[in-house]
């Protein structure tokens, strides 16, 4: 009979991770419970619950019977995320720290750490997503030797391991995932992946995990907590006040604190306008924002966008794409948003065009392109550019004397 396998389980102090060591314990793995911490709350007033959280974890892991370790992110944060985080905000780009997140710290830092400090022979998460490897698949990667040369890519390409959509689409966290890196991909497990929340919810409840049941689930960013995105902001980046100028004839509707502090689509709240009004375009040279009068303007509808060097989580793209440059798939741009038909043609700088069936509102620079075949998530890239939206085709066609 073979040794125990050891599992480092990433626990957050909620119900997801919880569950999902509770269920690694049941397999017979010897597990070990990690709690990351990768923002100082007492920088911040103790705003982020981490020492709360901490606890849960812990408790949970004592619930087990399983070792748990505290492992400190905070340097790595600030420099490889935090700070690419306002840098991008400074540029106009509205960034998505949840992938750069699990990109840099879970996926590289956390993931060495249980590997090769721990000992592990896995790692896992209480993501909603599953890949198509078995355990005992995942188990096999460390007798699989890396050749860390030149031929690297051509020596994994063989045999890639493929992430896919969990069982509970409304929960799938493949969107947060598409950044992953292959090597530790190959190295986790989902033990949620053919689990709905209901489901995970009630295994919770059965093993006494009301303290864990009890939180709210959490939706925004983590280090700003309960505060507004323009107070926390306005705190590391230095005002830029500007004006509110209307799309569509130019006129100043009033003044705000600085572009960064919107993003594409969001209504700008102005004193003394009575309708609402959307943020549809910003001048990082200039501080305007761009706003218009409806929800749906066509000045915050299009349906072409370009990504940086995509990453594509098999580690090249599909075959088709490489042998046409041109390939029909699904993409999207928001966690849970619909997924929505699309055609991606292949750059030589390894960036993408994806141009949408049909015109979506408020895509924006700084977030990223996801793309999907059948449940199979490819990948993501950082959107950098977008095609001319609704309103500028149709001014164009006016200049032109054609039909709006």
């Amino acid at each position: 009979m073979g040794a125990v396998r050891h599992v480092v389980c990433a626990m957050s102090g909620g119900v997801d991770s919880s569950v999902a060591a509770l269920l690694l314990k049941r397999r017979g793995y010897r597990v070990t419970g990690v709690f990351m911490r990768n923002w100082d709350s007492l920088d911040e007033g103790g705003v982020c619950a981490a020492e709360r959280d901490c606890g849960d974890a812990h408790r949970v892991s004592r619930s087990l019977g399983v070792p748990f370790h505290q492992v400190s992110y905070v340097k790595e944060f600030w420099h490889d995320v935090f700070s690419r985080l306002l840098q991008e905000y400074q540029q106009g780009r509205t960034p998505n720290p949840d992938i750069i997140c699990n990109k840099l710290i879970k996926f590289e830092h956390f993931h060495k750490y249980a590997l090769n400090t721990l000992g592990a022979d896995a790692v896992a998460t209480g993501h909603y997503a599953r890949t198509n490897q078995e355990d005992e698949d995942v188990f096999r990667q460390m007798h699989i030797p890396r050749p860390q040369t030149l031929f690297r890519d051509r020596f994994e390409i063989r045999n890639p391991v493929r992430l896919f959509q969990g069982a509970d689409r409304l929960k799938d966290q493949t969107f947060f995932l598409s950044q992953i890196p292959q090597d530790a991909l190959r190295r986790t497990i989902f033990p949620l992946a053919g689990l709905t929340k209901d489901f995970v919810k009630k295994i919770a409840a059965e093993a006494g995990f009301q303290h864990v049941l009890k939180k709210k689930e959490s939706m925004g960013i983590c280090f700003i907590g309960e505060r507004k995105f323009e107070d926390f902001i306005l705190q590391y980046l230095e005002p830029k006040p500007g004006n509110f100028v209307s799309i569509e004839d130019g006129k100043v509707m009033g003044e705000h604190k600085g572009w960064f502090t919107f993003t594409l689509g969001q209504r700008a709240r102005i004193g003394g306008q009575k309708d609402p009004w959307f943020v549809v375009d910003k001048d990082i040279n200039t501080s305007e924002i761009f706003i218009a009068p409806t929800t749906n303007h066509p000045a915050l509808l299009r349906d072409t966008l370009r990504t940086d060097r995509f990453h594509w989580i098999a580690e090249e793209p599909p075959a088709e794409l490489i042998k046409t440059k041109m390939m029909e798939c699904h993409f999207r741009f928001i966690h849970q948003m619909p997924l929505t038909p699309c055609t991606v043609t292949l750059n030589q700088d390894g960036s993408v065009w994806v141009v949408a069936s049909q015109p979506l509102r408020a895509l924006t620079p700084g977030q990223f392109a996801v793309l999907y075949k059948g449940d199979e998530c490819l990948g993501s890239g950082k959107i950098t550019r977008l095609g001319p939206s609704e309103h500028t085709l149709q001014q164009g066609r006016k200049r032109l004397g054609g039909p709006v």
